[in-house]
């Protein structure tokens, strides 16, 4: 089995059966997702790929924001990708969407959507779940426009925040193969340099979180 495969295998053991009450779970500690999705900027008929898609949560907050925007969205996971169908088309913006599975450290968007490239990419709390995370980003930034941007929120290490809470959250976390990303911010500096592009990087929350966007060339 590939190392693909068995992230994949992974995924839906993980939520076959949480992604029935994921969204009412997690948005108690997912924090920044909102603020993410608020700072997109999508142009009207813009094309918009969320990679870790889940349960199609933040690509409906995102088609409420953007009513003129075309939605993607890319997961390794069968069944939250079945869940995020049936979100989607409840919200009645289905038609505007499309999903496909791949893995988001290798995925070919023309072949999977149509699209060469994209307007935004988003990446909301997968880059820790994601083996061969730093391929993710690449793999994003190659999808992106010259003009586009791409926007990524993630736990961050919690170096003000009391040192029992960072190892008790990191403890819990580990239990859900989710590995906060010590060195994000250096990985996303240097392949923003790579591709010219500028970065804005923010730790929220006591550096809870860390949010990132990746400029237009």
């Amino acid at each position: 089995m590939s190392a693909a495969s068995h992230h994949a295998a992974l995924m839906d053991r993980n939520y076959r059966f949480q992604r029935h009450i994921y969204d009412l779970t997690r948005k108690y500690y997912l924090l920044g997702r909102d603020q993410m999705i608020a700072g997109l900027d999508v142009p009207d008929g813009g094309s918009v790929l969320e990679l870790g898609c889940g349960t199609g949560r933040n690509l409906i907050l995102a088609g409420r924001r953007y009513p003129k925007a075309r939605l993607f969205g890319l997961d390794i996971s069968a069944a939250m990708l079945e869940t995020a169908a049936a979100n989607l088309a409840r919200e009645g913006i289905a038609g505007r969407t499309r999903l496909a599975r791949g893995d988001a450290t290798s995925f070919d968007p023309a072949r999977l959507f149509g699209e060469e490239k994209f307007d935004r990419v988003f990446i909301s709390y997968a880059l820790s779940m994601i083996p061969g995370w730093e391929g993710a980003i690449a793999a994003a930034l190659r999808a992106l426009s010259p003009a586009g941007s791409l926007h990524i929120v993630d736990f961050g290490q919690q170096q003000r925040l009391p040192r029992w809470f960072h190892g008790a959250l990191h403890a819990w976390l580990a239990k859900y193969h989710v590995t906060p990303r010590a060195t994000l911010d250096a990985e996303l500096h240097r392949q923003a340099t790579e591709h010219g592009r500028p970065l804005q990087f923010d730790r929220l929350y006591r550096d809870y979180a860390w949010l990132a966007v990746v400029g237009p060339i």
